[in-house]
């Protein structure tokens, strides 16, 4: 644990990493949001806009592998500045490409590069938090992707304009914010603030011992089933995010301007939504005398509930029921996040790092194609009804593979250590 500079200061941290999730998930969706603009100029159909995201996906998987180990050996302090640097110029650069091409270049370094955000991110949380405060601290930090996914159609609605290629400036600018963080980090965070997020390793058994630790982690039936429950979630979190725009704008016939400006809105659904899943789980826990882990169960099945409302989409037309439903799957989406979080930090205290860059390159190599098989079928079918109403239903994987692997384990105490 950090020696804290004045009372609360572990919370202002956990402030900044809020706003780097925040950054990050600006720098993700602006092609998103940008997506009828910059397939229209460049000539893209909707496979090959799905193959920007293999291309980001499987980037995303490299990079959580290679930072995922580089957080549990080196010092956060010094790897979270690199990794901001290099995702932040990645989306200036987007914004500068002049074929599909350059810009596929540009994803797969994004990609890369913001996988080293989540290792970093947990990794402070795990030193500067006790037990007892890292699922609010987990939601604090997750829900940045929403306030970044909330302004960010806003900002570019300011910097676009009728004039072709206007949509360039909103990369350089969301890009640049990044660069931003880097020296307010820097400016006044210090190496031996987050001490406990590297010196663990030293302190602890031999290497060989701690490896093996790992490898008995890697092969339970625990991770397995954390291994299965992000895949649902990924999938549902990452398809809406992707499609999104293109479902409003083609699919269902809203202009640019109420697209983003709903976009943004339903960002603040699923903010809603994570932040829910975190008091809702705590009310499990108090009042019906659930334990953590058996809360976090209930409220992610909660959650695959929204997300199956996609059900409905097909036979919902433009208006306020299909904008409604919208919401609650957006709320739900995200609510499984915090949740899947936590599953990580029950799985090893120790290899925190290395967990989560393993299961972020296993679900983003899994998940990652499905862009390209959702475009295909967009393109054939001329609609992307399907495609959207199967990703909200994936997430039950998760509550069954949980009910199978992990065991039953909801009342208090009934949990062992691991």
């Amino acid at each position: 644990m950090m020696k804290r500079r004045w009372a609360g200061w572990h919370w202002w941290v956990t402030g900044l990493l809020l706003l780097a999730t925040m950054i990050n998930y600006m720098d993700r969706v602006t092609l998103a949001n940008a997506s009828v603009r910059v397939t229209t100029d460049f000539g893209m159909s909707d496979q090959d806009y799905g193959d920007l995201e293999v291309a980001f996906g499987w980037a995303f998987a490299a990079g959580s592998l290679v930072f995922g180990f580089l957080a549990d050996r080196f010092r956060v302090y010094g790897l979270y500045p690199v990794v901001l640097t290099g995702w932040s110029l990645a989306g200036m650069a987007s914004g500068w490409v002049e074929g599909s091409q350059g810009l596929l270049l540009c994803r797969v370094l994004l990609g890369f590069f913001e996988a080293g955000h989540w290792p970093c991110a947990l990794k402070v949380t795990h030193a500067v938090l006790t037990d007892g405060q890292r699922t609010l601290g987990n939601s604090i930090l997750q829900s940045g992707a929403s306030i970044g996914a909330v302004i960010t159609p806003q900002v570019m609605r300011m910097l676009m304009t009728d004039e072709p290629g206007s949509w360039r400036s909103a990369f350089v600018v969301v890009g640049g914010v990044g660069l931003g963080w880097v020296l307010l980090w820097l400016l006044v965070m210090r190496p031996r603030d987050l001490e406990g997020s590297t010196e663990a390793v030293k302190t602890g058994p031999s290497e060989a011992v701690a490896e093996g630790g790992l490898m008995r982690v890697l092969l339970s039936r625990r991770f397995a089933a954390v291994a299965l429950l992000i895949v649902g979630a990924q999938t549902v979190w990452h398809v809406f995010r992707v499609w999104l725009m293109k479902f409003l704008q083609t699919g269902r016939g809203y202009e640019e301007a109420v697209a983003l400006n709903f976009n943004s809105v339903y960002y603040v659904a699923t903010d809603l939504g994570c932040f829910a899943a975190g008091f809702v789980s705590l009310w499990l826990v108090r009042k019906w005398g659930l334990s953590a882990h058996g809360a976090r169960r209930w409220v992610y099945a909660g959650g695959c509930g929204l997300t199956s409302l996609s059900l409905l989409l097909p036979g919902l037309q433009r208006g306020p029921v299909l904008l409604a439903v919208l919401l609650l799957i957006g709320a739900g989406s995200l609510a499984l996040f915090p949740c899947y979080y936590s599953f990580v930090q029950e799985l090893s205290a120790r290899h925190v790092g290395r967990l989560t860059g393993l299961l972020s390159m296993w679900v983003w190599a899994v998940t990652s194609p499905m862009h390209r098989f959702f475009g295909m079928l967009a393109d054939r079918t001329g609609s992307y009804d399907q495609g959207l109403m199967l990703a909200g239903l994936v997430p039950w994987i998760g509550v069954i593979a949980m009910a199978i692997l992990w065991g039953n384990e909801t009342r208090r105490g009934s949990l062992a250590s691991s």
